[in-house]
């Protein structure tokens, strides 16, 4: 096995590793939603979005055969971290400024016309409101986690592209 491919290889097992953590989250705050009662809003479904757009990408990017295919999975990655980091900056300023809603008049229709809360209501159909403070996680709120996981996506998946290909030029 060629140096390159065993760098490829081990990017490829990065983006499974971080599909499966989203997935993961995903099955945490269906958890809390159904065990625990806590109803999730429009812009924690959009978070469950943007988590299940990465570990897709992640996944098919992980099964792709060439250096560019996995590039362009890898930039989806990207974005959808990106979005997951505008919809989570939201909800944890609205949560830090309980006065602020999120629009659930506005932003509920949208969500709950998006193709999975038909599929799958129980996991992507709006229930709550933004600013209804659960009990923290570890001292964070559902919100300020997905935050972090979205900003260590957003940094993380380039500094891998870029440890793993510079060899390679």
């Amino acid at each position: 096995m060629t140096d390159e491919m065993m760098r490829l290889g081990r990017e490829k097992r990065f983006l499974v590793l971080l599909g499966l953590i989203c997935l993961a989250l995903i099955g945490g705050a269906l958890y809390m939603q159904v065990v625990l009662g806590e109803l999730p809003c429009p812009l924690c479904i959009l978070q469950r979005y943007a988590l299940l757009f990465i570990a897709l990408f992640a996944f098919i990017g992980a099964s792709m055969r060439t250096t560019r295919s996995l590039t362009v999975l890898e930039v989806l990655v990207w974005l959808s971290a990106v979005g997951g980091i505008i919809a989570a900056g939201r909800h944890v300023y609205i949560q830090a400024n309980p006065a602020v809603s999120c629009g659930i008049d506005v932003l509920q229709p949208i969500v709950d016309g998006l193709p999975l809360a038909s599929i799958f209501p129980l996991g992507f159909q709006v229930e709550g409101f933004c600013e209804t403070p659960y009990p923290p996680v570890l001292g964070l709120s559902l919100a300020q986690w997905a935050l972090v996981a979205f900003v260590l996506t957003v940094l993380l998946v380039p500094v891998g592209i870029y440890r793993n290909r510079r060899k390679s030029r």
